[in-house]
């Protein structure tokens, strides 16, 4: 849901020369997919290699003794400070996890030394996105065997300024001024300006989806700024090699 149109700001072009233009977003119910193992309540792994309480509780310590998020919170992280995390609010630590846990690799809008909160505008633009990733993964270690895994869905609102590709890029093209950012098979540019993004002090990025033809993506840089998380269903996703589908459980 759109809360009202949005629209473009005014900037000073001396502040902000370079840089993609600037849209004020009001946005409710973006969607996010995670494993659902992230999720609380759910069993931990740990749970199937502890012989009792005592071993469960002792491998516990030792995990959280490495938990980037937990390191995260007591200041003890380079790339994102305690100040900016959230705390005591709905689903605060997987907020948190998802700057404190970037990808070694980094992401489209995030390096390796701090993540993104990422979201689609759309549920079919999320799905796309984890099923694409998700069969790069499997084709890394040669897997073509059936998989079945759980997401849940984490809906989230955001209001604020953010900076906007639409306009400037789209994915597949050469003419825009930022399609590098959106290159199908590298994160070399996006990232460089999302460094720069951070630097200027940026809220973000919406793009369109590279995924998903039509689809929009928000990438949100700043943990505070990602509102009114809650989570929304849960869906069983069946992989193959030919043929992915999420099926919503609970029906």
């Amino acid at each position: 849901m759109e809360a009202h149109p949005e629209l473009p700001i005014p900037e000073d072009p001396k502040a902000t020369a370079g840089l993609p233009p600037v849209t004020q977003l009001r946005r409710f119910d973006t969607h996010r997919l995670l494993p659902a193992k992230y999720s609380v309540n759910y069993d931990s792994v740990l749970t199937r290699i502890a012989e009792n309480d005592e071993h469960l509780r002792e491998i516990f310590e030792l995990d959280n003794a490495t938990n980037a998020r937990l390191e995260a919170e007591e200041n003890l992280r380079p790339g994102i400070s305690q100040r900016e995390l959230v705390f005591n609010v709905p689903c605060y630590r997987i907020v948190n996890a998802a700057f404190t846990h970037p990808n070694p690799l980094g992401a489209r809008f995030s390096t390796n030394q701090r993540g993104a909160w990422y979201a689609a505008f759309e549920l079919a633009t999320a799905k796309a996105e984890v099923m694409f990733h998700k069969s790069v993964e499997f084709a890394e270690i040669n897997w073509s065997e059936r998989e079945e895994m759980q997401y849940d869905e984490y809906l989230a609102d955001f209001t604020g300024s953010f900076h906007d590709l639409r306009t400037e890029a789209q994915p597949g093209e050469k003419q825009g001024k930022f399609s590098d950012c959106l290159d199908p098979a590298s994160y070399v540019a996006s990232q460089e300006l999302a460094v720069e993004l951070l630097d200027h002090g940026s809220l973000g990025v919406i793009y369109p989806s590279v995924r998903r033809p039509g689809g929009t993506c928000i990438a949100c840089f700043r943990p505070s700024v990602v509102a009114n998380v809650r989570k929304g269903s849960r869906f069983r996703m069946s992989w193959t090699p030919n043929r992915i589908v999420f099926t919503k459980e609970g029906l």
